[in-house]
């Protein structure tokens, strides 16, 4: 018998497909050195109580206890980590006037390392309790606690891609907080991503590099051209936000006189390794571009809310080919945890189909076939996520990474109305989905490494 790092029996929930739940129930979960899911063995297979009988009682052997379920580590595609000290204020002004009164003072702070540490050791702690095992991560525009943020990931045992903010527009930027130049813009993000691919060869569950313009409005021509040619070079994950809201929608038809997905795309920001946030303003041939260069989306639908003057059309994107996966964007959404935006993406998803003026009939005022499931919101904060990345992450699957968060439901503060033993497992899915808070993560593991355990009862 083949000997394992690890092996875990108990009951999982997995994206079987966008629309579908695989339950794995009491299977034998057999992690090796990498981290990786060597073998996932059913109760009915053979080999499976010859299994159990060679692990439990060894201290590499845990089962879960009754009322205790696994899930996959959910993978957070739009974290600003600097944003962190400003969450929960200010999200009742606009786009604009929010990012120039409070976000951009917060992170010219982060010149000052001390500073910068505090704020992003306690996001990265913050997101890995809430059962963020991958994240992908704004910086600022300062090289070296972009650097920091890349090592507390590593540190820590997040998985993280981070990306150190680029922005030298002096028409949309303030002169205290902005890079010098094209040059230098440029110059320091060459530098971060070779720093970033050192740290990278050191590090178990992965640390990768991100090339991120802020914005288009926030960079010049030069600077977005430069960015492109160095994602190429180096073939690095890329990030941006995207057709986020009116203004900054507007803003780019009218100074290249194209939307966001083409204007990037001019630009070589489009690729397999790109992410797009918000995006709630795409047409169709936007999402088709998408969709044939393998950029994604990251809906941040608490974030939205506030600021993107719109409800993202999910169901039809998705409908069209184009990877989706879900993201917090602290601080424009308040909430470290991606459950709590599971749930918003459910919401939100009816609002659309359902519509909200009363004034206008039934007929006229949703957008028909918008509404997604809880199964499918789950699936973007997972699996959608991985597929996003082009990582073997999100699922609870053979040749996946061991990324997983440890649910208790039987906490005393914090107990699920499940009272039979023998209730419908799909049914207590949808329970953990809609009331599982912080505490009830017991345990998150990162490549196959306790990163988080929470042991009070």
């Amino acid at each position: 018998m083949k000997p394992y790092t690890r092996v875990f029996q108990g009951t999982a929930f997995t994206s079987q497909s966008p629309k579908e739940i695989q339950i794995l129930k009491d299977h034998l979960f057999c992690i090796n050195e990498d981290g990786m899911i060597e073998k996932m063995i059913a109760p009915e297979d053979k080999g499976y109580q010859a299994l159990l009988d060679a692990y439990q009682g060894t201290e590499n052997f845990q089962r879960l206890d009754e009322g205790q379920y696994l899930l996959p580590g959910f993978i957070d595609l739009h974290v600003h980590a600097p944003q962190w000290a400003q969450a929960g204020t200010a999200l009742d002004i606009p786009l604009y006037e929010w990012l120039n009164t409070y976000t951009f003072p917060i992170e010219s702070k982060f010149s000052d390392l001390d500073f910068a540490k505090n704020v992003y050791e306690d996001v990265v702690s913050a997101l890995l309790a809430n059962g963020t095992t991958t994240a992908l991560y704004f910086a600022t525009v300062h090289k070296e606690a972009s650097l920091l943020l890349a090592e507390i990931c590593a540190e820590k045992g997040q998985r993280g891609l981070v990306g150190k903010v680029v922005m030298d527009n002096p028409d949309q930027t303030p002169e205290y907080y902005r890079d010098a130049d094209t040059v230098s813009a440029l110059a320091d993000t060459e530098e971060f991503i070779l720093a970033v691919r050192e740290l990278t060869k050191r590090t178990k569950q992965g640390v990768y590099p991100v090339v991120t313009p802020r914005f288009i409005p926030s960079c010049t021509d030069d600077t977005l051209k430069g960015l492109g040619e160095l994602a190429a070079k180096y073939d690095t994950y890329v990030q941006s936000h995207c057709s986020e809201s009116d203004w900054e929608h507007g803003y780019v038809q009218d100074r290249f006189h194209k939307n966001d997905a083409f204007a990037l795309n001019d630009f070589g920001l489009l690729r397999e390794k790109s992410v797009m946030a918000h995006c709630n303003f795409l047409n169709d041939d936007d999402a088709g571009l998408f969709a044939e260069t393998g950029t994604a989306v990251c809906h941040c639908p608490i974030s939205n809310a506030y600021f993107a003057n719109s409800v993202i059309p999910i169901a039809r994107f998705h409908s069209k080919g184009v990877e989706i996966g879900l993201g917090s964007d602290i601080s424009g959404g308040f909430s470290p945890g991606l459950f709590d935006n599971v749930r918003q993406a459910v919401m939100s998803s009816r609002m659309l189909e359902d519509g909200v003026d009363t004034t206008l009939s039934a007929e006229e005022r949703g957008v028909p076939n918008s509404r997604i499931t809880i199964n499918e919101a789950f699936y973007l904060a997972t699996a959608g996520g991985g597929e996003s990345l082009s990582l073997p992450i999100g699922r609870i699957a053979e040749k996946y990474v061991w990324d997983v968060q440890l649910i208790d439901t039987t906490l005393e503060t914090a107990k699920l109305p499940i009272y039979d033993a023998n209730e419908d497992l799909n049914d207590i899915f949808q329970k953990i989905m809609y009331l599982v808070r912080p505490e009830n993560i017991r345990e998150v593991w990162v490549q196959g490494e306790q990163v988080h355990s929470r042991k009070d009862r």
